[in-house]
């Protein structure tokens, strides 16, 4: 890594900037959107009413956004650095992992970004259709179920793997 070029690091570095915070903005999501329910079910929890959904709505809404354009930021900026970078993934194996889990995961949460859009979309309007909003949110929920929880733990495996770098060959 210390053989690097300066291009390379550059878009290194806006990897980790942009992972970090679309993680962040991802896992914000999650805790804001899993708030409005009751249990299992997609019933609203009984402080929420029509008069304060839309508020709460926009508010969330700020998170999808966020992810929205986050996640575009983060691959671009990861292929960016393998292009530059000239690692061989042949004897750099946790980078290959690394690879492998973003280009797994990449399709589904493309896919879910286009109901964030949506959702980011539906929150620019006033007054804002709520009940739109929160179909498209239980949608989002139930259309990949426990997706983004795996992917959290996928993302947080790329922090070990980064960190101690396991399937890595020396050149001698």
């Amino acid at each position: 890594m210390n053989q690097l070029k300066a291009s390379a690091k550059v878009f290194l570095l806006l990897t980790f900037i942009f992972g970090s915070l679309w993680l962040g903005s991802y896992l914000t999501k999650l805790l804001l959107v899993y708030q409005l329910f009751q249990g299992n079910e997609f019933e609203l929890k009984d402080y929420i009413n029509d008069i304060n959904l839309g508020a709460i709505l926009k508010t969330i809404s700020a998170a999808f956004s966020a992810t929205l354009i986050l996640y575009p930021l983060f691959i671009l900026s990861f292929g960016s650095f393998l292009m530059f970078s000239k690692l061989n993934l042949k004897k750099n194996g946790w980078l290959f992992i690394i690879t492998m889990l973003i280009v797994i995961t990449a399709p589904m949460e493309i896919f879910l970004l286009t109901i964030n859009y949506k959702i980011s979309i539906l929150s620019l309007t006033s007054p804002i259709p709520s009940n739109e909003m929160l179909s498209l949110i239980i949608k989002r929920m139930n259309i990949l179920g426990s997706f983004p929880l795996v992917e959290l733990l996928c993302y947080l495996a790329i922090v070990y793997l980064i960190i101690f770098k396991p399937l890595h060959k020396d050149t001698v």
